[in-house]
Order: structure tokens, then sequence, then C-alpha cells
């Protein structure tokens, strides 16, 4: 498929407002796709890698705004772009706007070159050649790749392009619309594509699939270990909840670390964060916890939790620690010590085990962890005074609280069900996007400070401001978060900031208030700084509709 094909059908989706029609529309552009479906499944999410790839294409704003300069001609500099960008708002309507091509000279073009039309093959091969740089002049090298993209593109094809760089695709098209439209195109049962997503997560792969092999293909694709699944998320919720509901509870404590999915097929272990990205070298214990007490093949859901020399849990920050670390691991093992808390069995012994009841996947897990004390006490009861006794065990022991799971619940990859719960005795909080910033005033002034917060809108996965928040954080905090944040800076005005989603905060709060002045409706009371989620992407942090949810539990 040509590049201006897919720019141009974008557009159509773009300006189409009745999500019914999206959906036939994107039906139509798969229809058209040809070898390219895979590709086009991804690009028009604004994804270039398949959900659960490491490959990364680490580009930010800055470098995308040189490789446009560059492109449009001497005369125009990244300064430039900003201040188009700034009247905008969409760094798309600014790449379109630019007159680009015709830079010719050494290094004008990407491999492809020559000034031939762009594919969504040969687009797709270029980024992934700009994702494989690294090392002395890799940033160099990238721009170059970039701008000889942008030198062969079309107005419309630069829109998109830009967009797909940054990953703000923005046309209305999440993977529910992606879901449907692959229903819609091959003509293949809804939960056949559903449960082929949940196993493979990969949106491109499951197209092709129900394009080329039809429904009994895709209800044949499992999990295959190595290639990391959505985690199942969890709701607020009580005990009364749980048992007016399900009748009984399995019952759990809810640990202060950080989601770890593990895969061992008996030569390589690896563990990927909830965010699915590899972090399997930074924690060498678990592996060697893994290789030592874990029969494979086996894929566990559980928690990697920072404890003291006496083996009592310490802090979330302290895991967090060492989730970052890429280098020093060894001398960071010594400071901070990480034990395994496995929780689940998504699979074990070449059986995929999602549809299986939890309490069956929890008697799985136990037979294939050698190592009980690395295994979830379980404790399965209709009665709210056990369930009390085992949350105040749960919390004596230094824990976050419990979380009470339907005993006869799938595992649902990626869904935020009313199957689990979890309950926290402290105040609420909400895991909230960064996507702006003032710097601060006097001994600050060289600090970001004041963080607005937004939540993301899953019909239009638009970020929907929600509040700012600038209390709970020390000048170490906030230097470390200004660090973060600052390759994320679109533009500047005065003190304001404009930052890319790319950071999630821990936010609590006391109330949510409806309110005129932020773009959700909504409001945060008193809103405090919890920590950073390290674990979360932009993606995966609270919706404006668990928003409107908890707003309407206040009653």
């Amino acid at each position: 498929m040509e590049f201006q094909e897919f720019a141009a059908r974008a557009a159509d989706v773009e300006a189409e407002p009745a999500d019914l029609e999206v959906v036939d529309l994107v039906a139509d552009l798969f229809a058209a796709a040809g070898d390219d479906l895979g590709v086009v499944a991804r690009f028009v999410q604004g994804r270039v890698f398949p959900a659960h790839s490491e490959t990364k294409l680490d580009i930010g704003p800055r470098l995308c705004y040189e490789a446009l300069a560059r492109a449009a001609g001497r005369n125009v500099d990244v300064d430039e772009i900003e201040d188009l960008l700034a009247d905008a708002g969409d760094i798309g309507a600014v790449a379109a706007g630019l007159d680009l091509g015709g830079q010719a000279g050494l290094g004008a073009f990407g491999d492809g070159g020559g000034g031939d039309d762009l594919t969504v093959r040969g687009v797709a091969d270029e980024l992934a050649d700009l994702a494989a740089a690294a090392g002395d002049g890799s940033q160099d090298e990238k721009v170059r790749l970039l701008f000889g993209l942008f030198n062969r593109c079309s107005s419309e094809e630069a829109r998109y392009l830009s967009r797909l760089v940054l990953g703000e695709m923005r046309i209305g098209v999440g993977e529910g619309t992606v879901r449907d439209a692959v229903v819609e195109a091959f003509d293949v049962p809804a939960a056949s594509v559903e449960r082929a997503l949940q196993v493979s997560n990969d949106y491109g792969l499951v197209a092709e699939t129900a394009r080329d092999d039809g429904e009994a293909a895709l209800d044949a694709m499992g999990l295959e270990v190595g290639r990391p699944v959505q985690a199942m998320l969890a709701q607020a919720g009580t005990v009364t909840d749980a048992l007016d509901e399900w009748g009984t509870a399995a019952v759990e404590t809810k640990f202060d670390g950080a989601r770890v999915q593990v895969h061992y097929d008996g030569d390589e272990v690896a563990l990927y964060s909830r965010n699915m990205e590899d972090v399997t070298d930074a924690l060498p214990e678990l592996v060697e916890f893994v290789e030592e007490h874990v029969d494979p093949p086996v894929i566990l859901d559980g928690e990697a939790v920072a404890v003291d020399e006496d083996g009592d849990p310490l802090p979330f920050q302290e895991i967090l620690k060492r989730f970052r670390r890429k280098h020093d691991v060894a001398a960071m093992r010594e400071e901070v010590a990480v034990e395994l808390h496995a929780f689940d069995c998504l699979h074990a012994n070449g059986e995929d085990l999602l549809g299986v009841p939890f309490r069956e996947r929890h008697d799985r897990l136990r037979s294939v962890v050698g190592d009980k004390s690395a295994v979830s006490e379980l404790l399965v009861t209709d009665d709210a005074d056990e369930i009390a006794d085992f949350e105040a065990a749960a919390l004596d022991g230094g824990h976050e609280g419990i979380m009470l799971k339907n005993p006869e619940a799938a595992y649902t990859p990626g869904d935020r069900g009313r199957d689990w719960l979890k309950r926290k005795p402290d105040v609420e909080t909400l895991d909230l996007v960064v996507t702006g910033a003032e710097w601060g005033e006097g001994r600050r002034a060289s600090f970001l400070g004041t963080f607005l917060l937004s939540a993301r809108n899953e019909a239009s996965s638009e970020f929907e401001t929600i509040g700012k928040v600038a209390t709970g954080l020390t000048d170490e905090e906030l230097d470390a978060l200004t660090d973060r944040l600052e390759p994320h800076i679109r533009q500047e005005d005065g003190q304001d900031v404009d930052i890319e989603p790319a950071v999630v905060l821990e936010v609590g709060y006391e109330e949510i208030q409806a309110s005129p002045t932020y773009s959700s409706g909504y409001a945060l009371r008193f809103p405090r700084y919890v920590s950073v989620r390290e674990d979360k992407t932009p993606e995966t942090a609270d919706t404006i509709e668990r928003v409107e949810r908890l707003a309407d539990q206040q009653g």
C-alpha cells in the first residue's frame, strides 16, 4: 500500500464523527491493505511496533522537530517549529503546513532514497532502522533517517508520519475500533478476535490470521512463553461488594511492590513489567529463584517486592530503584533486596490457563513453584469476619491491604473488570498523566513545580485535564521529575510548559468534584503527589471513565 493512500484514508477516519462509520472505514482500510495489513493495523493506532515488542523509536519531540525543520529548508529552525506548534496545537497540522521536500544532497534520503513514492512497508522498514540506531552518533542518525522520510512526504503524508513518530495519531481509533474492524472486514466472530488479542497482544498478527485463516486459526492461537501479555487489572472495591456479587471470595495480600510477569521456557527466564517492558537484567535474584524453584514451561503473574534484611516489605519507591536500574545492578542488589510473590499461573506445561477458574489456576501455581513461600497465601471464604482478620494480618505485616478475587473468574488480560477488587484502607489515589507544568520560583526556579494532570478518554484516546498537583514533593523529587519531563517538553510560554504524555504520577485526593475549569469536567479536591508510577504508561493510566465511576460512587 502506498503511504499516500494510508494517509488519505486516515484523514477520512479522522473527519468521521460517528463510531460505527469509523469502524466501517477502518474495515475498508484493512480489506485494502494487502501484504501490509499487519503494519496498517498498528499504524492506524499510532503504533510502529507490536504492543509486546521491546523495540522503541526513542524519538523525542525535539528530534522530530529538528528533522522537520531540516526537511522544510534552511530558513526554518526548531524554534519556528515550536512556535507553529504553539498556535496549531497539533504536530500533524504543523508538518502538513511546511514546504517539505527537495532538500537534495548527501543524506537527504533514507535507505529507500531517490524520491520514490513512500509505501507503508517502506516507512515501517525505515522506522525499524531508526529504532535500531544505537551508540555514539545515534541521535544524529535518527534525525537523518527521519529527515529523509519527511523530505519525501506530501503534506498529508507528513501530517500522519509526524503523529506516528511521536505516538500521537489521534484519529479516534483505539484498540476496540481495530478489534471491531477486524471482525467486520474478515467476517470472523468477535469472541474469537477478542481471545486471540488477549493471548497474542499483537493486533497486526490477529488481523492477518483472521484474513488468511479465519475463525479456526484465531481460536487456535495461544500464549507464547517469552511473549508478554497485558496484565489483568483490579478496581477498588469492598468486602460487601465481593460477597454480594460472588457469594464466596478469594482473598490475598495486596503487596506494595511492582507487577512482574515471569516467563520461563526451561532455558531462559524473562521478566516483564506491568507495561510489558523487559526488566530481566534489573532483577537477577528473581531470575535465579525461578531457575531453581519453578518448573518450566510457565508464565506466572506476580509482584516484585523490596524487602529489608529481616524480610519485611519496604515502600514501593524502593522497588522502583531496581526497576529503573540499567547499570551497577550488582551494587543496587546489595542495597535493595527483592523477592517474588507469585499469585497467578497463566500457562503451565504447554497448557494455556486463561479460561480456567482462578482457584484452579492458583492450585496449578502451587504445583509449579517449589518454594511455597513465594506463592501468595489464599483464603477462600464467604465469611466477612474471616476476611477482616486476614486484612488485619496483612496490614500488621506491613502490606498495603488485600485483594478480593472471584474464585470462578477467568484471567482476562488488559481487563479492569469486577472480578478483581483491591481494598486499601488509606486515601484513594489515581494514576494520572503529566501533560503540563509550571517552572517554579525563588529557590525552585530551576525545577518544574506545579504539574498539570490528565486522564485518558477511552472513546477518543485524548487526554483530558483534571487538575494540578504541587504538594507532597521534596526538592529531590522535583529535581528528578524535572529531569524526567524535560525531554518531553513540547513548548514553553513564560513559566507555562506543554508536555507530551509520557510520565504517570500516582496522586492522592480527598474528593472528586464537578468543575468547568478542566476539560474532563472534574477536579480533584486536595490533590497530593504520592509517587511516580514507573510501571505504567499513559495508555495504562486511569481513564476519565474510571473518574466518572468514582465520582458517582461518592454520591
